[in-house]
């Protein structure tokens, strides 16, 4: 008789990372216990109420600012963007594009130009 299979589990900032949220912005409960696949599936597939607000409103993670303003993480940085923004603080930054954004998306789409051309070649 074999086994029955044991889930996988994830850590909370694993688990954050994967459902692009700021894992300091979400519940006690989330951040303290391991998240099993299937509640991980679950998260994905039925979010709750404080899922859907912090996709909706943030703050968001680096790595969704970057997105979202179409720029770098390294971009941001030189920007001296280190803390999380909200989706009303991104929108801001798009609607009056100040100096560095105008600049970090040109390198940002320069750099994705080059690495199409390389793709292309190979």
């Amino acid at each position: 008789m074999s086994k029955p299979k044991k889930s996988q589990m994830m850590k909370p900032s694993t688990a954050a990372l994967k459902l692009e949220v700021y894992l300091p912005a979400t519940p006690p409960e989330f951040q303290e216990g391991m998240v099993s696949r299937e509640e991980f599936d679950d998260l994905q597939h039925n979010p709750p109420p404080w899922l859907a607000d912090l996709r909706k409103n943030g703050p968001h993670p680096r790595h969704v600012v970057a997105a979202r303003l179409r720029v770098s993480n390294s971009g941001l940085a030189r920007a001296g963007i280190t803390e999380p923004l909200t989706t009303a603080e991104i929108a801001d930054l798009i609607a009056d594009p100040p100096e560095w954004l105008v600049r970090e998306r040109e390198t940002y789409a320069e750099v994705l130009r080059e690495q199409r051309i390389q793709r292309e070649k190979e």
